[in-house]
């Protein structure tokens, strides 16, 4: 089914990748949204780490996510974006931390996922940058990308307006952790914190890791630029940036990563993430008619857009869902 007239209310990366496939195959498309790009996305890291952010219970998150990063390399080539494949770094600063480290590791293992066993001369090796880490493992597959790049890069290829224009045969609701109603119940804020420095001295590659049992990452743009993430704190009031969080996140970063006290501090965002009781995505039929939902990416938006994009445009021509994504299954735990 092809030339549909559609409103993807939403132009965070989910929304923007969602119109900009629509429109590759046909659809008339308008994105709505009164601040295009400014929610999530606009603090997302960009980290394409489905192997990384995995945890036990999440297993169909790494299909998920294997299946969109895939899907990456197309994308990025061609919106003319960065791509970073340099892969992960997952790293423990002390013996405890880096329980943390072979947990992660063994899971991987159990489901045939390559992953690299480093000790502590070897992560030095792979990361000079590093502080004496306890030990940790590499992830040669993963990558990242500036979702800022991306979402500027999609904004010119869609048409944006700040209200709805009219009659629509389809809308797909992708308004992040504010879903309007009858949905907004599916979804709930989950505060991310977010830092970005500029150092002469940045690590090669995305670094993830526990430092004294605080988890925190630190990816590189390529040109000095350095993001340190993420807090995550479930609330009830605006999303904003707290000395704590930043207290935290800096000291987390530094023990891992000295370099941190020599880099200009350029920035500190936070916005909301938007979680689903299950953990889950919602992609698909919403239960109202010509109302679909690419919603509750939660930290995932990034890594999982490319996937949502097919997954939404598929269910239009074939009526295709995936059963772990359906917004209609059963969550338990809702709002």
């Amino acid at each position: 089914m092809s030339g549909l007239r559609i409103e993807v209310l939403g132009a965070g990366i989910i929304g923007l990748t969602v119109a900009d496939e629509l429109a590759r195959r046909g659809h008339d498309v308008t994105v709505i949204d009164p601040r295009p790009a400014r929610g999530a996305s606009y603090a997302a890291a960009g980290m394409l780490s489905p192997a990384a952010e995995v945890w036990h219970g999440e297993e169909e998150l790494l299909r998920l996510g294997l299946e969109s990063l895939r899907l990456w390399p197309e994308l990025a080539g061609r919106l003319r974006v960065e791509l970073r494949q340099h892969g992960s770094l997952l790293v423990g600063a002390d013996a405890g931390d880096l329980q943390q480290v072979d947990r992660q590791v063994e899971l991987l293992a159990r489901h045939g996922h390559p992953v690299e066993p480093l000790d502590r001369a070897a992560v030095r090796e792979r990361e000079p940058t590093l502080a004496r880490v306890a030990g940790g493992a590499l992830l040669p597959g993963e990558a990242s990308v500036d979702p800022r790049e991306v979402c500027a890069a999609l904004l010119q290829r869609v048409p944006v307006a700040a209200a709805p224009r009219g009659r629509t045969d389809v809308t797909v609701v992708a308004t992040g952790a504010g879903l309007p109603g009858p949905f907004a119940g599916l979804v709930s804020g989950v505060r991310g914190e977010i830092l970005r420095l500029r150092s002469d001295d940045p690590p090669t590659r995305t670094v993830r890791g526990w430092s004294a049992g605080e988890p925190v990452y630190v990816v590189p743009r390529g040109d000095g630029r350095v993001v340190i993430g993420a807090t995550s704190e479930r609330h009830d009031g605006p999303a904003v940036v707290t000395g704590g969080g930043v207290h935290r996140l800096l000291g987390a970063a530094r023990r891992l990563w000295p370099a941190v006290d020599r880099a200009e501090l350029l920035e500190t965002t936070a916005r909301d993430r938007p979680a689903t009781a299950d953990g889950l995505p919602l992609v698909g039929p919403s239960g109202v008619d010509g109302v679909l939902l690419a919603a509750g990416h939660h930290r995932h938006g990034v890594l999982l857009a490319p996937l949502t994009a097919q997954l939404v445009v598929d269910h239009l021509e074939t009526g295709r869902v995936d059963p772990v994504l359906d917004p209609r299954r059963p969550m338990e735990g809702m709002r």
